[in-house]
């Protein structure tokens, strides 16, 4: 009689272990399709850039991307031509739900509000990046929008 308590305590253990690494594994599976959904939906705020060479005319482009590099390469997402900016002179980044402004070890560098960057730097609605003689103004599309004439008038 005691042989048949302890082989029904076996199985009793062994179908809780499996039913434990059961849920165990159910849970995990769940958890990594809730991440794979939230990453699936996940959108990049728009960035607007008001880009000016100099004293010619402002221009804007809108970016959904995560990445946009600014430089002489035409390859580049904003191709400038100016010969003070280098070929690969920056780029803007957006992770940690905000956007980054990063000299690629420019030249002539990189001026983020006239304050030359040296390291990754946080942009904010209205910013001025400068690259030689040519500016830069961030509008994000989750702010409200600061018109690039005054802010570009103001610097002149």
């Amino acid at each position: 009689m005691s042989g048949a308590i302890i082989l029904a305590m076996r199985l009793l253990l062994a179908f809780a272990l499996y039913g434990f690494l059961g849920w165990a594994l159910w849970t995990l599976w769940r958890d990594i399709q809730k991440q794979g959904a939230a990453l699936a939906n996940r959108r990049i705020p728009g960035i607007h850039l008001t880009i000016r060479h100099g004293q010619n005319t402002p221009f804007q482009k809108k970016f959904n991307q995560p990445e946009i590099t600014l430089g002489r390469d035409p390859g580049c997402d904003i191709p400038l031509t100016d010969d003070t900016v280098s070929t690969r002179h920056a780029q803007l980044t957006y992770h940690h739900n905000q956007w980054w402004l990063e000299d690629l070890s420019s030249t002539n560098g990189t001026l983020l509000n006239q304050i030359t960057i040296t390291m990754p730097t946080v942009l904010t609605a209205g910013d001025e990046i400068q690259c030689g003689d040519t500016r830069l103004i961030i509008n994000l599309s989750t702010n409200t929008l600061v018109s690039p004439t005054q802010r570009l008038e103001k610097r002149t």
